[in-house]
């Protein structure tokens, strides 16, 4: 994992924690929404809506849809912010 994905994950560990209500909650590439208890559709949404906000991208139903684990949600970031 390089210096660039290591911040987005950083970011996403805020976003997480913010969006779940849980400061002590840690995600890793691996982590899937079967790992966390309160990730839910209505939860699924808001967390999609803030990583929209942080990173200041529009993410399509389709992208969302074929995302796997937060791996998935770095390298979807890393291909949006490339120059």
């Amino acid at each position: 994992m390089d210096g660039r994905s290591q911040e987005i994950l950083l970011q996403l560990n805020r976003i997480f924690r913010d969006v779940f209500d849980d400061d002590g909650l840690q995600v890793t590439c691996e982590t899937t929404a079967k790992d966390i208890e309160e990730w839910d559709s209505v939860e699924h949404i808001a967390l999609v809506i803030a990583i929209e906000k942080a990173f200041k991208v529009r993410l399509n139903a389709a992208e969302v849809g074929k995302l796997q684990n937060v791996g998935g949600i770095v390298e979807l970031l890393m291909e949006r912010s490339k120059p």
